[in-house]
């Protein structure tokens, strides 16, 4: 109660004192912006540019973090694991059959990769992402099933390589949407980077049981890769079953109870931030619908071109020349006494994963994989540089320095690749976001395709050092380009990631 109140019940007015009543709770000051100090008096922190206009998501911005982790992420991490080791197998990490020769068995995953795409791209816009995600996770199962069964048979081994890529495919390309719609801002770089992780891990697995398993165990590798390939996939497909969909997804098709609900489920812990997390969902969606798709396409096209260049180097990230090159310069430094370098090559990605997670929501997402870019386009030169004469290939100082190479590449790989998963899910705006995401998706399978090709038919004994130096440099113009185009997007909402990504150059590191 608050106020003054007044009687006219007796002739004399009573005392003020018994008559004012005081406010009980005074009115709400406005709010101040969140301003830290030091002693001298200089701005340490001052949030300006990331939630000018953006307050409503700052109230959810801590408040997804473990239930968005294991909810959305794990299915999808155990089910990308099994995609790293298809695709190290593809990438010259499978002895029964050889990826050296370019048959339908060295490409045929990433076939099925770019069919899945195209699949997931095409249906998107009505179906929901746990669609995809139990789809994709049977196809692996099957996949891994036939594996185990037959692990002899050429053709049969060969189907069950178009299956699991088939999956994988419908897999990525809503994961990379589906992360970016329901992770909170502080959290998406992380959550992103678990595709790489997944990936990672896989390769992990592949390297090591291809290289050692084999030389112990009377076994075929590719009866050890179905039988791992069944366990990650049994994983994923029983996590399914806690994937939440994005209110975003019910937003576009005008459904607001259920993308309320589906708001609650995301801040079941902390249900205070609701309200003002969908309400900017809605203000995103909003936005895509006012525009026509003329003018979406139009703002798409500068994200494109730098997503498009930054996964291609993911794709020449770990290719087959890299795996070439790590074989056999082993073999000469350490005169097959020792395996140690390709277990290490193995490794390293994930741990160069692994520390990226540290920084890319803290330090940020550019200066993270700008580093790690200058340092591979570097290595890439380095490799060029020992493989330029041929009698290299048989000298012990120049393979060891190619094998120490070899495996600091990778360590950097991980450090690059990570920024990503998280960039393509920011990048585009929402309508023509699955068609952009699968576009590129597509593009970085056919470059692993035209590299298998080129190493394949390659007749003359240098082509190591041609493809090394074309890569590296390539890699140092496109990190230049990168380094002033690409945006700083950790801690933005969807709305101003993209918007950032539609600036032509864009020079903020962190």
């Amino acid at each position: 109660m608050s106020g003054i109140q007044t009687t006219t019940a007796g002739p004399v007015p009573d005392p003020p004192q018994e008559t004012i009543i005081f406010a009980t709770a005074p009115p709400p000051e406005p709010r101040k912006p969140a301003i830290t100090t030091n002693n001298r008096g200089y701005f340490t922190r001052i949030n300006k540019q990331n939630h000018a206009s953006y307050a409503g998501e700052e109230m959810g911005l801590h408040s997804r973090k473990s239930h968005v982790f294991t909810d959305t992420l794990l299915p999808v991490f155990f089910l990308l694991i099994y995609g790293g080791m298809d695709m190290a197998a593809s990438l010259g990490w499978s002895q029964p059959y050889s990826v050296l020769l370019f048959t339908e068995y060295s490409y045929c995953w990433f076939v099925g990769v770019i069919i899945g795409a195209v699949a997931a791209t095409a249906s998107m816009t009505f179906l929901p992402k746990l669609v995809y995600y139990v789809f994709g996770g049977l196809m692996q199962l099957t996949g891994s099933i036939i594996f185990t069964a037959a692990p002899g048979d050429y053709s049969a081994c060969l189907a069950a390589r178009y299956l699991a890529g088939l999956g994988i495919g419908f897999i990525t390309v809503p994961f990379l949407i589906h992360n970016a719609e329901v992770a909170s801002c502080n959290l998406r770089g992380v959550n992103g980077g678990m595709e790489q992780s997944g990936l990672a891990l896989g390769i992990f697995f592949q390297v090591i049981f291809t290289t050692e398993w084999t030389s112990i165990i009377s076994s075929n590798p590719n009866e050890i890769h179905g039988i791992l390939g069944i366990v990650f996939s049994l994983c994923g497909l029983a996590m399914t079953a806690l994937v939440i969909e994005s209110p975003i997804f019910y937003l576009r098709r005008n459904m607001q109870n259920r993308a309320l609900q589906s708001q609650e489920k995301l801040l079941s812990h902390n249900p205070g931030a609701v309200s003002a997390t969908l309400e900017e969902a809605r203000k995103y969606v909003a936005e895509s619908d006012n525009r026509t798709l003329g003018e979406e396409l139009v703002a798409s096209v500068m994200p494109f071109l730098k997503m498009l260049l930054f996964r291609c180097f993911v794709a020449f990230s770990f290719s087959l020349p890299l795996t070439m090159s790590i074989i056999s310069s082993t073999a000469v430094a350490e005169k097959g006494s020792s395996l140690w370098p390709i277990y290490l090559f193995g490794v390293l990605r994930g741990i160069g994963v692994m520390v990226a997670f540290l920084f890319l929501d803290t330090l940020g997402r550019k200066v993270v994989s700008m580093v790690g870019l200058l340092v591979m386009a570097g290595l890439m030169l380095g490799l060029a540089g020992l493989y330029a004469d041929v009698v290299n290939l048989i000298s012990f100082n120049e393979m060891t320095s190619a094998c120490n190479i070899g495996m600091a590449l990778q360590a950097f790989a991980g450090l690059f690749v990570c920024s990503s998963s998280a960039y393509m899910g920011e990048a585009f705006p929402m309508r023509v976001k699955s068609f952009m995401v699968g576009v590129i998706v597509i593009i970085e399978q056919i470059v692993h395709i035209v590299v298998i090709a080129c190493v394949s038919s390659a007749p003359s004994k240098d082509f190591m050092f041609q493809y090394f130096l074309a890569v590296g440099i390539i890699m140092l113009v496109g990190m230049i380009f990168l380094s002033v185009s690409m945006p700083e997007t950790k801690k933005m909402t969807l709305r101003k990631a993209g918007h950032r990504f539609q600036k032509w150059y864009d020079l903020q590191m962190y």
